[in-house]
């Protein structure tokens, strides 16, 4: 991927420290096409990241900015009143020289900018009980962070997001048109997910009742979304503020714990092995709570592991659906790549069943006082 002309112009529009030296590809994310940016003073040089936000994704960016510039700039006065260090502990976003959060090209492309935090680390897998913790309290003091955020003037990016009701009726209606003739050999896997259709409107309905707050919350809870400080290993900051918009909290850490303690990656062609790490579960869980304890109700606390099962069977149905329509969502490399996919989360979402007490006295553990 190189660097395309129109990313040059929208650089003379940022207000950058110096002059452009040097712009290359960095990172490995799947959505936004993202450069590192180099520059150069008399004095000393400047890093920063740009990126063309994906559009067919965020079909409203000039919404994702808004909400990002809002987050970051609540978190920037949290990190202040605790005396922490506001350029490693939160993304700085670069102003245009008109005030403007964003670049549009003459394409109609959307650019932003951030300063490059420094001296940092991200991990791809949680292999390390340390680095669990500390991703785990990096989604928890995101949450606490943004306690107190009024969660009515963020914007809804995506809409119905985390919404498996939904997803379950979109399943539903691929499996009885079968547009490509797939439903007939794969009736274990959808027969697996039809006997749990009962059990998936736990988010959207205690959302609906008020039993569940709506929070401000992060939506892409990966392990690689932690910054972590290369020398100490604590965790800095969260990154990739796109999907950042009101939601449960159960999502976030569901999904934090089926990214993060599998014990298969996520398209592991052997789905017989897929399974819950509960250590894993256990040095995530343990983390997450240390920084979240004060402002999670008991509610939630109660329904941590279910979030883990509900976002679990969720993305089990997106996979299956896609298979049996055809593969038109995700990237493929073969094609069972979508099934091989699904079967791993069937055998995730069985593996969380069968160890749910197991679970269960893990959160009590950690959350705070009784929650029985």
């Amino acid at each position: 991927m190189s660097a395309p002309l129109k990313l040059f112009e929208a650089c003379q529009l940022f207000t950058f420290e110096g002059i452009v030296r040097k712009i290359q590809p960095f990172g490995n994310g799947h959505i936004n096409d993202t450069y590192r940016v180099d520059t150069i003073t008399p004095a000393d040089g400047h890093t920063y990241v740009v990126q063309r936000i994906n559009q067919h994704v965020f079909t409203k960016p000039w919404q994702v900015m808004e909400n990002m510039a809002a987050v970051t700039a609540h978190i920037a006065g949290k990190v202040k009143e605790a005396g922490g260090d506001v350029s490693r502990e939160v993304l700085t976003i670069v102003p245009t020289k008109d005030g403007a959060h964003f670049v549009i090209d003459e394409d109609g492309n959307y650019w932003r900018a951030c300063r490059l935090i420094s001296g940092t680390v991200t991990y791809e897998t949680g292999e390390h009980p340390q680095v669990m913790y500390e991703a785990g309290w990096a989604f928890g003091r995101f949450l606490a962070q943004l306690d107190d955020f009024p969660v009515s003037q963020l914007h809804e990016t995506i809409p119905d997001f985390h919404n498996t009701p939904r997803r379950l009726m979109q399943f539903e209606q691929v499996v009885s048109t079968d547009p490509v003739q797939r439903a007939g050999a794969v009736q274990a896997e959808i027969q697996f997910m039809l006997a749990r259709a009962n059990d998936c409107g736990g988010a959207v309905d205690g959302l609906a009742s008020g039993k569940l707050p709506l929070r401000v919350t992060h939506n892409d809870t990966k392990i690689n979304n932690v910054l972590l400080d290369e020398r100490s290993g604590k965790s800095l900051c969260v990154i990739d503020l796109d999907t950042v918009m009101p939601g449960c909290v159960l999502y976030d850490f569901g999904d934090l714990i089926r990214s993060a303690a599998s014990l298969t990656e996520e398209d592991e062609p052997e789905a017989e092995q897929a399974g819950i790490s509960v250590a894993g579960f256990e040095h995530l869980a343990r983390g997450y709570l240390a920084a979240a304890n004060d402002i999670l109700t008991d509610d939630e606390v109660n329904q941590l592991v279910y979030g883990a099962w509900l976002i679990t069977y969720e993305q089990a149905l997106r996979f299956l659906a896609d298979y049996l329509n055809g593969d038109c969502y995700y990237k493929i490399q073969h094609s069972h790549h979508n099934l091989d996919r699904a079967r791993v989360q069937i055998g995730l979402v069985r593996s969380i069943e069968n160890h749910w007490d197991e679970l269960q006295k893990i959160i009590h553990k950690y959350g705070p006082g009784d929650k029985e």
